[in-house]
């Protein structure tokens, strides 16, 4: 276990020695995505200057939850999006085939061999709305609100990663899996919005089936001590509960896909 574990860092210290090669273009990646994210926000902050509240919810708060919904998801991604993405392509190619003789997991070694670290605009433009948004909305504070925010924000984290490889591990079966992603970011972007400002049965889709409403929602307005709909007190809970669970199911999905693929020959 030990070895393994020293072997996959290497390999994801390899990976990001490569990467950072090129400092001055990722660091343009990095100021592109944050400006590109930063205006899509600003859209929102002119509806929210205009109305002045979204479903009860002011600008800083909704800072704070674009801020958390951002961070998650780049943490999540960091592992899993671009890795999960190109299994459709080891499939069709059957470059998947050579993961399964190594020595060590395919889906560690896919993660590993591929840790984006692209996303560093995505964790500071985070990082900043979210820090600057706490300095507004000043929440009840406890010795649980910071211990909580990090277990969220990493159970919000495996979830985005779980969605991920279950769409990847899917492309082992079906042998095409990439249009699932469209699915995929059209419940993210609705995750960047109040979660009662949607009908009752997009709440119950984003709480259940495409549960991206804990990615942010429901761990922000448990920190802001608003109402959640359908979930109600249950929501800090399951929110903590949400990433190991969807975890364990991912889990299974990709060893269920991995026992049936048939190679890219079929």
């Amino acid at each position: 276990m030990g070895h393994s574990l020293s072997t996959l860092w290497f390999i994801a210290g390899l990976h990001i020695r490569t990467r950072l090669e090129y400092r001055a273009s990722l660091l343009l990646g990095w100021i592109s995505q944050a400006f590109g994210y930063a205006s899509a926000y600003a859209a929102i902050w002119l509806i929210l200057a205009r109305f002045e509240v979204l479903g009860g919810w002011r600008w800083p708060e909704i800072a704070l939850l674009l801020g958390f919904h951002i961070l998650s998801y780049s943490l999540g991604a960091s592992l899993s999006f671009v890795q999960m993405r190109d299994m459709e392509g080891l499939v069709q190619r059957g470059e998947f085939d050579a993961l399964l003789v190594k020595p060590i997991s395919p889906w560690a070694y896919l993660v590993f061999s591929g840790l984006n670290i692209g996303y560093g605009g995505h964790i500071l433009l985070g990082l900043g709305m979210s820090l600057w948004a706490l300095m507004q909305v000043h929440p009840a504070w406890t010795t649980w609100t910071i211990p909580f925010a990090l277990a969220a924000l990493i159970s919000a984290a495996m979830l985005v990663c779980s969605v991920m490889t279950m769409i990847g591990a899917t492309a082992l079966i079906w042998g095409r899996s990439n249009y699932l992603y469209s699915i995929f970011f059209g419940f993210w972007q609705l995750a960047r919005y109040p979660l009662n400002i949607f009908s009752g049965a997009i709440q119950v889709i984003m709480l259940t089936v495409m549960p991206l409403a804990f990615i942010s929602y429901v761990p922000v307005a448990s920190i802001l001590g608003k109402d959640i709909p359908i979930l109600g007190a249950w929501g800090p809970a399951l929110t903590l509960i949400a990433g190991p669970l969807s975890a364990g199911v991912a889990m299974l999905h990709w060893r269920y896909c991995v026992r049936h693929y048939q190679s890219g020959g079929g």
